[in-house]
């Protein structure tokens, strides 16, 4: 069986064929070859059938699938060059090696900063400003590996008026029981990227000049490319941000697809959403960039107690964190929004934060009598069973990281607060997928890795990448289920069925070809995968086997001048 574009050519512009294509269309689920034209899929079918092409690619069976897309992907919070990163940190001792050297080898820096601490650097309380003595005089900002929270030494407490009772615009400081402030703040991703916040943290902080945030911007934007993410959801833009989404449009650097949803502080005057609605409105909308969605908040998170439960935390009785905003608020501005035409896309971790964000859909649902909206809710942690079935009922999308489930980066802390009695209540990936809810599977960069590949075996093994342990296993799912998620629930998600995550005639270009067959793989085998060719659009922005030439090429070239200069007795900077 073959399928082609009810239209006349000559030939393909470009034919992928000795593959193995998974094309999640379900009148015809595989296939052997996909020829493109234009920025179209024009022919899905046999290999011995397929059109001449102007171009010719042959796979070798590897696995061709349609392009990730990743649901939930914090593009503006890469990495910066000028931070140290404390992934893979786990003691007070190796954060104060990495935070000690960046200061000893950038005297330039005014600020010493660095990104992705655990909570779990010091056991049975949070991190202090003591923690951080002596490493520099200059302050040192740490933000946390989820964002909720960041960390300061005496001198920024100093610096930023804190240790003299001031409060800040993109926090709220932590009162230790000697009144005095403790260095930690909570509440900081929230606060962060308010107006008010936003202005006072690109003041405060160098990290957050909108140069440096360019830069994390267009270094995600090419992780995402290299790891067959076509299309990226960045779930939480400032309006004040707008601008450097924009830039990278105009400069031709978006190389996957963008869609931006707009963060709407919870405490915002009603005026806010008519600023919204006209931000949209004046946005710039091409098939690379698209504003939209509006990111909400019903909770916090659960590791610093700051997510709303249903019951007690296990380890904090009488305290179940709170709401994001007062009870019925939450429900008037998804109204507000569903009636003005935006989709939402909540976040929601505890299980009492779950439910008022489902019953703020169905409110707005109700009153206004919408249908189809696709509002979603991002996380979805602990998600108490009555809940189950009511992402299917309301329509609702459940955006979800596999990877957050693995027990490398949950134990301790989110399974101590939640407590064993909950646990079945975690991620529960499959459980929606079978209750007939839209899961559509994500990252959570830099929370946790961009690499799908990394989700897809955390969604296989409910294990840490080390495959020691299974947590909660009653949740695993098939690679089918998971590339599923990335791709066809992805696109139903943002409205884009039929479109995209889909191989079919008359469909966009957006393929991801992978270094071997997956479903011949098992779980640890597919973690030593990766894209090898990303297209977007029918154009070829990543080619794992052309790069590697190029780099090889580079580093003999290296190599064969750092010879002639050593020989001729001269050195490198």
């Amino acid at each position: 069986m073959q399928r082609r574009i009810e239209m006349e050519f000559d030939m393909l512009d470009l034919l992928l064929t000795d593959a193995r294509v998974r094309t999640f269309d379900w009148a015809q689920p595989w296939a052997e070859a996909v020829g493109i034209l234009g920025d179209r899929i024009a022919y899905v079918g046999r290999a011995d059938e397929a059109p001449a092409a102007r171009e010719t690619r042959r796979l070798d069976g590897r696995l061709v699938t349609p392009g990730i897309i990743d649901s939930h992907n914090h593009l503006l919070l890469g990495f910066d060059p000028d931070a140290v990163s404390l992934e893979g940190a786990d003691t007070l001792v190796e954060v104060r090696r990495r935070i000690g050297a960046l200061a000893a080898e950038r005297p330039d820096l005014t600020w010493v900063c660095a990104e992705n601490a655990v909570y779990s650097i010091v056991e049975n309380r949070r991190p202090n400003a003591d923690d951080l003595a002596g490493l520099t005089d200059r302050p040192i900002f740490v933000t946390t590996y989820d964002q909720h929270s960041v960390w300061l030494n005496d001198a920024a407490l100093t610096v930023l008026g804190i240790s003299g009772g001031a409060d800040i615009a993109w926090g709220n400081p932590e009162i230790g029981a000697d009144g005095r402030p403790t260095g930690w703040i909570t509440d900081f991703y929230t606060s962060a990227m308010t107006s008010a916040g936003l202005e006072a943290l690109q003041r405060d902080i160098p990290m957050y000049s909108p140069d440096r945030r360019y830069r994390k911007l267009l270094g995600s934007l090419d992780m995402a490319t290299r790891s067959g993410i076509t299309t990226v959801v960045e779930p939480q833009v400032p309006i004040a941000e707008i601008g450097l989404f924009e830039r990278a449009l105009r400069e031709g650097k978006l190389s996957s697809r963008v869609i931006a949803a707009l963060f709407h502080p919870v405490d915002s005057a009603p005026e806010f959403r008519r600023d919204l609605r006209t931000a949209v409105d004046d946005a710039p909308q091409s098939s690379r960039l698209r504003f939209g969605p509006v990111k909400l908040y019903a909770d916090d998170v659960i590791e610093p107690h700051t997510a709303w439960m249903l019951d007690d935390y296990a380890n904090r009785p009488g305290h179940r964190g709170h709401p994001s905003a007062p009870l019925g608020e939450l429900s008037r501005i998804v109204t507000e929004l569903d009636r003005l035409g935006f989709q939402t896309h909540t976040h929601a971790t505890g299980d009492g934060g779950i439910r008022l964000a489902l019953d703020a859909i169905a409110a707005a649902q109700a009153q206004n009598g919408t249908r189809d909206r696709r509002h979603g809710i991002v996380h979805a942690e602990c998600l108490d069973p009555a809940d189950l079935g009511r992402f299917s009922s309301l329509g609702v999308t459940a955006a979800m990281q596999p990877r957050h489930a693995s027990p490398d980066l949950i134990e301790g802390t989110w399974m101590d607060n939640v407590g064993e009695a909950r646990w079945d209540r975690a991620w529960r990936v499959r459980s929606l997928m079978e209750s007939g809810a839209h899961v559509a599977l994500s990252s959570d960069w830099q929370v946790g890795e961009m690499d799908p590949l990394v989700g897809i075996y955390s969604a296989l093994t409910r294990a840490g990448l080390d495959g020691t342990t299974s947590w909660t296993p009653e949740e695993i799912i098939t690679l089918d289920q998971a590339l599923d998620g990335y791709t066809r629930q992805g696109a139903w998600a943002w409205h884009e069925d039929g479109n995209l995550g889909v191989i079919a005639a008359g469909a966009r270009a957006d393929l991801v070809a992978w270094s071997s067959d997956l479903y011949g793989l098992d779980p640890a085998g597919i973690l030593e995968q990766r894209a090898d060719l990303t297209i977007v659009e029918g154009v070829v922005v990543h080619d794992a086997r052309t790069e590697l030439v190029a780099d090889a090429r580079i580093d003999v070239a290296s190599k064969t001048l750092d010879r002639t200069m050593t020989c001729s007795g001269h050195s490198h900077d």
